[in-house]
């Protein structure tokens, strides 16, 4: 019987995190490590969506295990107002982290990007220290399209980072991303070959769904029975543009509209966007909610809802529609013509209207939370899609055959079985 396989993940973000890239990088290790496999994370600790520790003081490093898998925490710079600079100076802080830990003796190494620029540092060692490790770049977010799409940086800037990402790309010996619209850009735009790339989408990490209490429910946050509850869970950041929604708000508050627009979650223009809205009685912000009541959170609202800044096409594909999807409840997205998350939720059946446009937002909003069978529907739909595409155990049984074939289970030798360690 071949050895188990010895995988370390380096990523900036991990459970308890529970928004964007962390809960896909938890359930990854968890999975691997049950189908056999020891793994090992590096990471920090949790500071997202809010930009700030969770205790605020953490220690400089621990170790524990959690789930059959040992998670390495190193602390790092996290900035109170992630500017583009303070963001790099983030990344640098943990990748500094990472070059400095110690990796033990993997044969595969998973670099999560984000974050891109420590991934870059990390490649780096592997290759100076490690040449022996089979590197793996775990594709979240496009930084080449991140920074054209929000208009971060410049040309100037726009060349230097597609031309690191491309590098970290290259230099892998496998490439996976959560979508085919990635995959042709890494190999059209930023020249990995095609052999190189896998995909492999993002999973909802949410169980099935069950009956819930929805009016003890929407009791309990003051929602009334009469009202439609249009929620957008997650990130405040820039791609998000959910000043796009405060003016829909406003519009609702000027027709009297039986509709309440509900944010829900944190980042870093969290603060900005309450000032914005001030005086609109058809908006209200909610702290991130507890795993527990996540999910039954989510299925009391009457639709759910995304919204992007015009431009963000290509960047990113909302982690929140794998939970939105896992609801039955109807989703609508305000997002450009063309993009990912355009076609993402046009083929799970929802709805989506131009972005920027609070008009034709708030209208599909009420047509979706007055019609009760045209909502059924597209929540039934998003079900069946998350059925079909988002199995958890689907999409880890295609990483397990991944890892497989770039490094097969080998017999140890006399000499290999004594020194057989990650750690």
């Amino acid at each position: 019987m071949g050895r188990a396989q010895r995988i370390l993940v380096l990523g900036l973000n991990y459970a308890p995190e529970t928004t964007g890239i962390a809960p896909y990088t938890a359930s990854f290790a968890r999975g691997m490590a049950a189908r056999g496999s020891r793994v090992r994370v590096v990471t920090t600790f949790p500071h997202y969506p809010q930009w700030r520790f969770d205790p605020l003081s953490p220690p400089w490093s621990t170790s524990e295990t959690r789930d059959a898998v040992r998670v390495d925490r190193r602390r790092h710079y996290v900035p109170r107002r992630p500017t583009v600079g303070k963001r790099l100076l983030s990344e640098m802080s943990f990748g500094i982290r990472v070059l400095v830990s110690r990796w033990g003796r993997p044969d595969l190494l998973v670099l999560v990007s984000p974050a891109m620029f420590a991934s870059g540092l990390a490649l780096l060692r592997a290759r100076l220290m490690n040449p022996k490790t089979t590197v793996i770049t775990w594709v979240q977010d496009l930084y080449s399209l991140g920074v054209v799409e929000t208009a971060q940086g410049g040309s100037v800037a726009a060349r230097v980072v597609s031309a690191i990402e491309s590098a970290l790309l290259r230099n892998s010996d496998s490439v996976v991303v959560i979508h085919d619209r990635f995959a042709d850009h890494v190999v059209n735009r930023l020249g990995v070959p095609r052999s190189q790339v896998d995909v492999v989408r993002n999973w909802t990490h949410l169980p099935e769904p069950t009956a819930v209490d929805r009016p003890s429910i929407r009791a309990r946050f003051g929602w009334a029975d009469d009202e439609i509850i249009a929620l957008h869970a997650g990130n405040m950041g820039a791609k998000q543009g959910l000043e796009n929604v405060i003016l829909a708000a406003r519009m609702a508050d000027e027709k009297s509209l039986p509709i309440r627009f509900v944010l829900m979650g944190d980042g870093n223009r969290r603060d900005e966007l309450v000032r914005a809205s001030q005086g609109v009685r058809r908006l209200e912000f909610m702290k991130p909610v507890s795993d527990a009541q996540f999910q039954p959170l989510l299925a009391s609202a009457d639709v759910l809802l995304v919204n992007e800044l015009p431009g963000v096409a290509g960047m990113a594909v909302p982690s929140k529609l794998t939970s939105y999807f896992s609801t039955g409840r109807p989703v609508v997205a305000a997002t450009g013509t063309g993009s990912v998350t355009e076609s993402e939720v046009r083929a799970a059946g929802g709805l989506t209207v131009p972005a920027a446009d609070p008009k034709m937002l708030l209208e599909a909003l009420m047509h979706v939370g007055q019609d009760r069978d045209l909502a059924q529907r597209i929540g039934a739909a998003g079900l069946q899609f998350r059925d079909q595409y988002l199995s958890e155990d689907g999409a880890l049984d295609r990483y397990a055959r991944l890892l497989a074939r770039l490094v097969p289970r080998r017999v140890p030798s006399t000499t290999q079985a004594g020194s057989d360690a990650l750690h």
